[in-house]
């Protein structure tokens, strides 16, 4: 894929899931993805799970396309979209959940307060939908979207937290469901973007999405369902055999999401 500066905005994640759900967005929010609009087909969706890998970058994808055959497999398209600047973890996730930019929503640098601004959540919750958040202790998505009318699964590692949210699916209880991973971020920081350590976790990244797809596809039969592969960042390696983000550089902005839509059983 070509770099493209101008590429539609990962701000455009709330719309798109309110405009699926048959919600208004805000006035001042970014306007839904179109062509994952084109892909639904007008008609409305009752569920949506989101799962959010962390510093996943589209230069991974377009260098390791074979890695991500689980997520290709397991989604209808693949939509090249640009981050937030400061291209760090909450500046990011609140920039997803808010639709809005940094300057706008308030997080502006690597911090995590309580956003006490409108959130995808709170305009679902407002709707009467149910919505349940299940992310790593002390990560962004597990901080900065507290305080609301909604359930944290809130775990030590990656593992509980991958196990819980199929248990969550598999009781279908929740009409949004957001699961979050940092361990690809964690482990490149560490070794390396293409580390063989960080190349294996990346690789278990897209296994647990094709996991959830199909806990989606058997649990969720009668349901009409949204659901994504959406990672907040790319990211660069730096000297010292480490990895990194945080510039207005392609490598940390431009980033790749998968997105599916699984039609109800008739």
């Amino acid at each position: 894929m070509e770099e493209n500066s101008s590429r539609i905005c990962l701000t455009s994640v709330k719309a798109t899931v309110l405009e699926l759900f048959g919600l208004e967005k805000s006035p001042g929010d970014a306007p839904a993805n179109p062509e994952v609009i084109r892909l639904n087909g007008g008609e409305k969706i009752d569920r949506a799970v989101i799962y959010n890998p962390d510093a996943v970058a589209l230069w991974l994808y377009d260098k390791y396309r074979e890695k991500f055959t689980p997520a290709l497999e397991n989604s209808d398209t693949a939509v090249p979209l640009r981050s937030v600047m400061p291209s760090v973890t909450p500046v990011c996730f609140a920039s997803m959940y808010t639709g809005v930019m940094p300057e706008e929503h308030g997080i502006i640098k690597y911090m995590k307060p309580v956003l006490t601004c409108e959130t995808l959540f709170d305009r679902m919750i407002a709707a009467g939908k149910k919505c349940a958040i299940c992310s790593t202790k002390g990560d962004s998505i597990s901080k900065i979207f507290l305080e609301r009318d909604m359930d944290y699964f809130i775990y030590p590692t990656v593992r509980q937290v991958n196990k819980k949210a199929l248990q969550l699916i598999k009781k279908d209880r929740y009409d949004l469901l957001v699961i979050y991973n940092g361990n690809y971020d964690y482990t490149m920081h560490h070794n390396g973007p293409e580390a063989k350590k960080s190349l294996r976790v990346l690789e278990k990244n897209n296994a647990v999405f094709s996991k959830i797809a199909g806990s989606i596809r058997r649990y969720y039969r009668n349901h009409r369902v949204f659901y994504g592969f959406c990672p907040d960042h790319g990211c660069h390696e730096i000297d010292g055999n480490a990895g990194s983000h945080g510039l207005d550089c392609e490598e940390d902005m431009n980033i790749i999401h998968f997105y599916g839509i699984k039609e109800a059983e008739k």
